[in-house]
């Protein structure tokens, strides 16, 4: 299984945000942190927003912070709003020219296997990824005071 770079970043967002607690912080503090482009969040932020797991606070005091509890944003509905699609081979996609499709059994046993990967995300939640004794050692790598 593969995640795009966009759900990867969306997890690190909310994973920074989380440790932070209620406190409103930047895109640019986030982006330090992980060493990424600013740029390449703006996006990420945008649709998190947009999607309710965050809240965003312009001007220039402003910044964002978890609209949820970390309990309440389930791992598995995150990534399902954040991937693209779910297409592992060809013969997932609408424009499947693959000619052995109707007697491969490829297809049937990727498909098992995705769901199994989103069942397995859906029985964790962002709070499972800060927990105690982590926490502090997360803060510490993220450089977060």
């Amino acid at each position: 299984m593969h995640i795009t770079r966009y759900t990867d970043y969306s997890l690190r967002v909310l994973v920074y945000l989380a440790a932070c607690g209620d406190r409103l912080v930047t895109i640019q503090d986030v982006a330090d942190a992980y060493d990424i482009s600013k740029n390449h969040l703006m996006k990420v932020v945008h649709q998190l927003n947009l999607k309710g797991y965050i809240e965003t606070v312009r001007g220039k005091n402003g910044g964002m912070r978890l609209r949820r509890q970390p309990s309440s944003i389930n791992i598995g509905a995150l990534v399902r709003d954040t991937e693209p699609d779910f297409n592992l081979v060809e013969c997932f996609s609408a424009n499947n020219q693959c000619c052995i499709t109707p007697v491969c059994g490829l297809q049937s046993m990727l498909r098992e296997a995705l769901q199994a990967f989103l069942a397995t995300l859906d029985t964790y939640t962002l709070a499972d990824m800060v927990r105690q004794p982590q926490q502090s050692q997360l803060l510490r790598l993220l450089q977060i005071s």
